[in-house]
């Protein structure tokens, strides 16, 4: 047999073990956080009334039939469902996760990005978000042959974002070659957040990228400790993006950098108290989404009494269908509510503390 077949067969078996262990932490983490977790019927039937319309309007073919960002939404929307504890093989929502997962494999391209650039202009969203929700599935994953797939497509994932990155060191809505090098602050944590979600899995991933990213934000960052929309657009500080920058720092293992407390002292100041004020830029589920996961990584004195009432309101502002609406989709802000809603729930590694 030749070398390169048995490195990658060892290759695939060592990602299955990494899995394994993976799984093993994860679920010894969620039975940590979970018993933190204070009972509130409201939220409990606020959680099941959108999982429920959320799995209700995935198509045959595993997708959203949405007008916009369809891998994006997918992903987003497996993800939401991964966090109620349900795989691809258990659980109420294992059908609906499954075919969420073939439809993004679906979209994988031959130079490893997964999303339709004839039809999407912004497609580094879907490409990262996608990367997130695959490299969950993959760490719960038991059938060799569909690890097998799912490394394939995670790693050729892998090398586009890192092809994909600019000069900077961030990401743009398409790839650097693409976009005349442009990039900016939300692409770029979307990418930072999937990449570390494909090394949590096993995947291998180029230390140089991530750190180009990390100085990439640093560069991004204002005197008040705010973080600006681009590297080309310094100067004013948008709140969103710092709390975004904030959670893939964290995502990256950056707790100590000289910067962070900074950037942590300007979110809190400016989010905090979840008002309606334009500190969200328009994107208030898209600021909390990120918010609500820096909050929860600083432990329970800070994160219970903030998460009571995030959760209440969210719980308030539901349809009587069981979803939400708000800017871009129902299905977009829906996804982005119910993540938010199970960060106690622990199941989804890449945002376990």
């Amino acid at each position: 047999m030749p070398r390169s077949s048995i490195d990658r067969r060892q290759f695939i078996h060592r990602c299955a073990a990494a899995g394994s262990l993976a799984l093993a932490s994860s679920t010894a983490r969620a039975e940590s956080s979970r018993s933190a977790l204070r009972s509130n019927a409201k939220w409990e039937s606020s959680i099941t009334r959108g999982l429920d319309w959320l799995a209700g309007q995935q198509s045959s073919r595993g997708q959203w039939n949405t007008t916009v960002y369809p891998t994006a939404m997918a992903a987003l929307s497996g993800t939401a469902m991964i966090a109620s504890g349900s795989t691809t093989t258990q659980g109420p929502y294992a059908r609906q996760i499954a075919r969420a997962a073939d439809f993004i494999i679906s979209k994988s391209r031959g130079n490893g990005l997964i999303g339709d650039p004839q039809t999407d202009s912004r497609y580094t969203y879907g490409h990262g978000f996608s990367m997130l929700f695959l490299s969950q599935v993959l760490g719960e994953e038991g059938l060799l042959d569909r690890r097998e797939e799912l490394v394939d497509v995670l790693s050729r994932a892998v090398q586009f974002s890192g092809n994909a990155q600019t000069a900077a060191g961030g990401w743009g809505y398409v790839s650097a070659k693409e976009g005349n090098d442009f990039d900016e602050g939300s692409t770029t944590i979307t990418q930072v957040q999937g990449l570390r979600g494909c090394r949590n899995a096993g995947i291998p991933v180029s230390s140089e990228v991530i750190e180009k990213a990390k100085d990439y934000i640093y560069r991004c960052k204002n005197p008040d400790g705010g973080i600006s929309y681009s590297s080309r657009q310094t100067g004013s500080s948008r709140p969103a993006i710092t709390a975004a920058a904030l959670a893939a720092l964290y995502n990256a293992g950056d707790y100590d950098s000289e910067h962070v407390p900074e950037m942590l002292k300007y979110s809190k100041s400016t989010l905090h108290d979840i008002s309606d004020s334009t500190a969200a830029f328009g994107h208030w589920h898209y600021t909390y989404l990120y918010y609500s996961q820096v909050v929860y990584r600083q432990g329970d004195e800070l994160w219970l009494p903030f998460r009571d009432r995030l959760y209440d309101r969210i719980a308030a502002e539901q349809e009587p269908d069981g979803s939400w609406e708000g800017q871009i989709h129902p299905v977009y802000v829906t996804a982005c509510n119910l993540t938010m809603l199970q960060f106690d729930r622990g199941f989804l590694p890449i945002y376990q503390r």
